[in-house]
């Protein structure tokens, strides 16, 4: 049997919220947005590679996030006395590495859906959970999962402390009717350098800014407060050591601010920008002004209008 599985693309810490908070994204034309494996049982492992990014990654598969991700999983059903059979994949790499769009993850998350629905789902939620954090410290040196869960599980999710000293994730609402405005400009960051950026420790203060501020974005998606929404929609923590990392970010984001933007700051890492608009016709408004200031810095960019993906990873018809 072959099967492909789809992943979206993700906006992680989602401003409010550093390792904490990741939505998934799901573009408003209907277009599918993020990487696609196909998968089927084979003599020997193997990975062929296509799409627009295909070209970024190393030639070496096993250097590739599918086949160190169906390492990992191989090695999961082999601590519970399960034998896992040789797979032949095909990675169809739509997300630019290194873009702040949850690229990795989306290879991560692909890789798990299709071997999961090829063997019959065989892990649990929170041994998905432990491999996906295992795969994404591969690339970024750090177990991080605000990319990876929303990418997995769909919607705008707060990950929180698990039962057993892991980590759980809790789905919050959304405004439906709020449009997310996503900007990729063409440039690089690693998640690795991005997160070089930021200081060893913070000053008390600091910590408890940012703890206040996102118990007001929770209680805000919890409430449907927009005019709290609208105060709390910022990162405080991350931003101000990485904003540098993006040429021409700050006048970007002064942009979005004053064409009625409820926020706007980096996602994830960075270099991808996202702001948030009242109406589809309103975001169009927003990207102009994010990309006009982005050019006026000597940096192209793309912009998609998206909301929230509610299923996340899944098997393709």
């Amino acid at each position: 049997m072959t099967l492909r599985a789809y992943a979206p693309a993700s906006i992680g810490n989602f401003a409010a919220g550093f390792d904490t908070l990741g939505a998934a994204l799901a573009p408003l034309d209907g277009s599918l947005w993020g990487d696609v494996v196909g998968a089927e049982i084979a003599g020997e492992v193997s990975l062929g590679v296509t799409g627009s990014y295909a070209a970024h990654l190393s030639a070496d598969p096993w250097q590739n996030l599918v086949l160190r991700t169906y390492a990992l999983f191989e090695e999961a059903l082999r601590r519970k006395g399960a034998d896992c059979p040789p797979i032949a994949f095909q990675l169809e790499k739509n997300l630019p590495p290194c873009s702040g769009l949850g690229s990795s993850g989306s290879s991560v998350a692909a890789t798990l859906a299709a071997c999961q629905a090829l063997l019959g789902e065989p892990l649990s939620r929170a041994e998905l959970f432990d491999l996906a954090g295992c795969a994404e410290a591969l690339v970024s040196g750090s177990v991080l999962l605000d990319n990876v869960v929303p990418s997995l599980e769909g919607g705008l999710r707060l990950l929180v402390p698990g039962r057993d000293g892991g980590l759980e994730s809790r789905l919050l609402p959304w405004f439906p009717e709020l449009v997310l405005v996503v900007i990729s400009p063409a440039l690089e960051i690693a998640t690795a350098h991005s997160r070089r950026a930021l200081p060893a420790t913070i000053p008390m203060s600091e910590a408890i800014a940012f703890a206040q501020n996102l118990a007001a974005f929770v209680h805000a998606v919890e409430a449907g407060d927009r005019g709290l929404l609208r105060r709390c929609l910022r990162d405080p923590l991350a931003e101000p050591h990485r904003s540098g990392l993006v040429p021409g970010f700050r006048a970007a984001q002064a942009a979005a601010l004053a064409a009625g933007a409820l926020g706007c700051t980096l996602s994830g890492s960075g270099p991808a920008l996202w702001a948030v608009a009242e109406t589809a016709e309103h975001g169009h408004l927003v990207a102009a002004a994010l990309q006009g200031a982005l050019k006026e810095a000597g940096l192209a960019s793309s912009a998609k209008l998206c909301g929230i993906d509610p299923r996340g990873a899944r098997v393709l018809p």
